[in-house]
């Protein structure tokens, strides 16, 4: 067993938003708090100093996500440091930094390589760009669903992947730490009353990929219910998908019931003051992020039924999955949820049990780093 402090370096291309970022975050954290050295190699970004404040050190590589031969240079460069601090473990988290990563380790004589791990976050293209992912000696799919794509499309031995579910802070995303301070600075930002109708919530980036359409027009045949929907997500300036939905809700008579009051900076206090969550998204999910950080704050939530969600969601227990593309049948899920008060106790009461079961940053920490000591164990 090796029971020696690990040396351990994640790679990406930056430390600013998203969800690869913030559990690369996460893990550096956890490995520090195990007297780890936690090491992050990226541009930079907004959360380098939580990163460093948490015990990880971040070395910059302003190039090191770039698709320009400048990134070449990191080569020769992350060869000679794996070498220098007797790195154990390379953790390649993104598709051209993994290039990077991977072809500086192939160099390293096999007595002195790493071990080698990358983590598929999602349903990449399917070509020899993205194929990278796959060659590492231990691959993580964040999901079954993930899983069965890297054997069908990369044709993975099973033997090489491991299904580590991503992991969600559940003290953040907890109902009991939210205080009325947080509630009414969202409540006022939203325009809500405080006596309003319930609040269906929809909190996804504003792309066609996430069903905002379909949600709409879900919403549109149960008009006559008492609610209030906001589409909570960030819109791309260069998108008119935005303003085509705006006018599909004048269109549809629904004006000043669909908000969209763009990004949200405290999605729990948002979600709390949700009464149902939706995930409307056209395409499958990864992992579906949100429907659990809901199920984590005991929200009902009603998803399309593919991808993640088929995972994360138990159907009748903490959420309702409806069919992909189907407005009648998300409508008909909303419907029920709203009208029938012993199911909506009964789908909101289920929800953090599960969650701290399978899907804390905790879990997915722990298998991880258990994961890393079973396979250096066996090189050892």
């Amino acid at each position: 067993m090796v029971s020696r402090k690990l040396t351990i370096v994640q790679l990406l291309p930056e430390m600013d938003n998203g969800g690869v970022e913030m559990v690369t975050l996460d893990f550096g954290s956890f490995l520090a708090a195990k007297g780890h050295r936690s090491i992050v190699i990226s541009k930079g970004g907004r959360l380098v100093p939580e990163l460093i404040k948490n015990g990880s050190e971040h070395i910059p590589c302003d190039y090191i996500g770039e698709k320009s031969p400048r990134c070449l240079k990191y080569i020769p460069w992350l060869r000679k440091f794996m070498l220098k601090e007797k790195v154990d473990v390379l953790h390649l988290r993104s598709r051209l930094p993994a290039w990077i990563g991977y072809l500086a380790w192939k160099s390293i004589p096999v007595n002195k390589r790493p071990l080698l791990i990358a983590t598929f976050h999602g349903f990449y293209s399917i070509n020899a760009y993205s194929a990278i992912m796959s060659k590492a000696q231990k691959v993580i799919a964040i999901s079954n669903v993930i899983a069965d794509h890297i054997k069908k499309e990369y044709h993975t031995p099973e033997n090489r992947i491991k299904i580590i579910y991503e992991g969600i802070d559940e003290n953040q995303f907890d109902s009991d730490a939210i205080d009325n301070k947080r509630l009414d600075a969202i409540q006022n930002k939203w325009g809500l009353d405080k006596s309003g109708p319930l609040v269906i919530l929809l909190p996804a980036r504003i792309t066609r990929l996430k069903g905002h359409d379909i949600f709409i027009e879900s919403l549109s045949l149960i008009r006559s219910l008492k609610w209030i929907a906001v589409c909570a997500g960030s819109s791309d300036l260069k998108s008119s998908y935005l303003e085509d939905l705006k006018a599909m809700v004048l269109k549809k008579g629904l004006k000043n019931r669909i908000l969209f009051p763009g990004n949200c900076e405290d999605m729990p206090a948002a979600i709390k003051l949700s009464d149902i969550v939706v995930s409307s998204s056209c395409q499958p999910e990864s992992f579906g992020r949100i429907s659990v950080e809901a199920q984590s704050m005991n929200k009902p939530v009603i998803a399309t039924a593919h991808g993640g969600s088929i995972e994360t969601i138990s159907h009748n227990k903490t959420g309702i999955l409806v069919k992909p593309g189907s407005a009648e049948d998300m409508s008909y899920a909303i419907k029920k949820v709203i009208e029938n008060k012993e199911l909506y106790t009964a789908l909101s009461s289920q929800g953090r049990s599960r969650v701290m079961a399978m899907f804390t940053k905790k879990v997915m920490c722990e298998k991880t780093l258990a994961l890393y000591l079973e396979n250096l164990k066996q090189v050892a």
